[in-house]
């Protein structure tokens, strides 16, 4: 397979009033296990349902009440971590964070802090053609979710819905490499995207079941390289975390002003405190939340209700021989097999379904040719309607029909814009279309050398012209084209033009 290689993008430099800044992020993304039942219990993890209606009395906290492992949660995460290529830990296991909110009924949340379930990893960030970050994973752990607060139904009173209590979510922790707020944005976008080919969490991050808590420090040009050699945090600067960010452009945003906030406090002779702070998208600006715990501030302890995890290295390999082939090895593959641009590639390999669909249009015929039909015309024409790829109305059987037909040279490509819309809105076989309409492209030398002559004869003048300037004979061409309703073949009609001009 073509191995694609990237050089590192440069890091993010923020002019100061007294000197320039480069900025450090490492990222926590909160990812929902794609399961129909929470991480301990069967309750329902159904989006929209009515408020406290996917309870179960151990998620309510109810005395004497027992958590009992999810083991589809569990084997949800372990395919995630042999999707970013990082270590599965054959033993893990579950601790108490200790804290107080409504939201959270038991008093504490299970998470894993000392033993998570996967290890190291990596994840390939492309910023463009021949350009990627490359991201560390430090670890990935199971925890569940804590409910949600609901302050906008009374003057007077908060309400608490329960239902995303106990919910399964894989907390992917990076280290800090990366180095700009569009890095950042394009991480979250990549991780993204690898989950949904796995198919461990639908990423849908409107209804919270993706969502980041950012880590922003800035630090003098040269201190990140001090800090990759020695390993010591102390060159990055101290960091402030933005919680709950779902969405890439408000990420973007959250950086770049938390970015500012700190150099202008830096610059001015001030510290940073390290503290927790909120992004208000209405302002532009971030607030100070709280002041950022440390893990005994939580006092964690190992969950005494649950039995440390332990899992075979046998059922690990029986997961990983099911992982489907990966965006970065599909997108090495599409370039290399069908000729395409890498830009291309990563276009067609965005989501498992385009990128499936892509691959029955282009199965035994012109790969370069499907893949400028699935992107500009398709994928246009998708976007205009704001649809998806799983409601298109043209089929990939459809689509490669007309392939077909530009291919064997039975019409043009103008004519095949005109099927591809009588297809899109309309449906049809395309061949069949074609021949019950008269669309078919005109091959016949002889029919075409009439109408070229029929041309030249009425038009003298121009043809004089020609004559002295050959870029003009295109004017003949179009005048031909038009004539046969764009049913000439062009390049029959741009020779014998030629010939005849001599």
């Amino acid at each position: 397979m073509l191995d694609l290689t990237h050089e590192a993008p440069e890091p993010k430099v923020i002019a100061g009033a007294k000197e320039d800044w480069e900025l450090v992020i490492g990222m926590e993304v909160h990812a929902q296990v794609a399961s129909s039942a929470k991480l301990f219990s069967g309750a329902s993890t159904r989006f929209g349902a009515e408020p406290n209606s996917n309870v179960a009395f151990v998620d309510a906290g109810m005395p004497g009440m027992l958590p009992v492992i999810n083991e589809f949660c569990v084997e949800q995460a372990v395919r995630t971590g042999l999707g970013l290529k990082a270590e599965i830990n054959l033993f893990s296991a579950f601790d108490r964070k200790n804290y107080f909110y409504p939201d959270l009924p038991q008093g504490y949340q299970i998470s894993q802090l000392y033993h998570p379930i996967v290890g190291e990893g990596e994840v390939l960030v492309d910023m463009g053609p021949g350009v990627a970050r490359r991201v560390r994973i430090e670890r990935i752990h199971l925890e569940q979710d804590a409910g949600k607060s609901i302050h906008d139904m009374d003057p007077n009173m908060s309400f608490v819905d329960l239902n995303r209590t106990g919910v399964a979510l894989m907390e992917i922790v990076s280290r800090p490499d990366i180095r700009g707020p569009e890095e950042a944005a394009a991480y979250v976008g990549k991780l993204r995207q690898i989950l949904r080919y796995l198919g461990t969490c639908d990423g849908n991050m409107q209804n919270g079941n993706l969502r980041a808590d950012v880590n922003v420090s800035v630090c003098r040009p040269g201190d990140y390289e001090r800090y990759w050699e020695t390993q010591d945090f102390s060159h990055l600067g101290t960091r402030c975390e933005i919680k709950n960010m779902n969405s890439m452009r408000f990420i973007q945003q959250a950086i770049d002003y938390e970015a500012r906030r700190q150099i202008a406090i830096l610059e001015d002779g001030g510290e940073v405190v390290q503290e927790t702070r909120l992004f208000d998208p209405d302002k532009g600006e971030t607030r100070s939340m709280r002041s950022k715990e440390e893990a005994h501030d939580y006092r964690y302890f190992p969950c005494p209700d649950l039995l440390p995890l332990e899992i075979e290295q046998d059922w690990v390999d029986g997961i990983r021989a099911t992982l489907p082939e990966l965006p970065d090895e599909k997108k090495a593959r599409f370039v290399s097999d069908f000729g395409m641009t890498e830009y291309d590639a990563s276009v067609l390999t965005a989501e498992a379904d385009a990128a499936a669909y892509f691959e029955e249009v282009a199965r035994g015929r012109d790969g370069k040719l499907a893949a400028n039909w699935v992107i500009n015309e398709l994928f246009g024409r998708l976007k205009k309607d704001e649809a998806d790829i799983a409601a298109s109305p043209v089929t990939a059987a459809q689509l490669g029909g007309i392939i077909e037909l530009i291919s064997s040279g039975d019409i043009s490509g103008k004519i095949a814009k005109d099927l591809f819309e009588i297809v899109y809105t309309e449906g049809g076989d395309p061949a069949e279309i074609v021949e019950a309409r008269g669309m078919k492209q005109v091959t016949d030398t002889g029919a075409i050398e009439a109408v070229v002559d029929e041309i030249i004869a009425a038009n003298p003048a121009q043809v004089e012209k020609a004559k002295a300037n050959p870029k003009l004979a295109g004017w003949f061409v179009g005048q031909v084209m038009k004539a046969t309703g764009g049913k000439a073949n062009p390049k029959a009609v741009n020779e014998i033009v030629a010939k005849k001009l001599g």
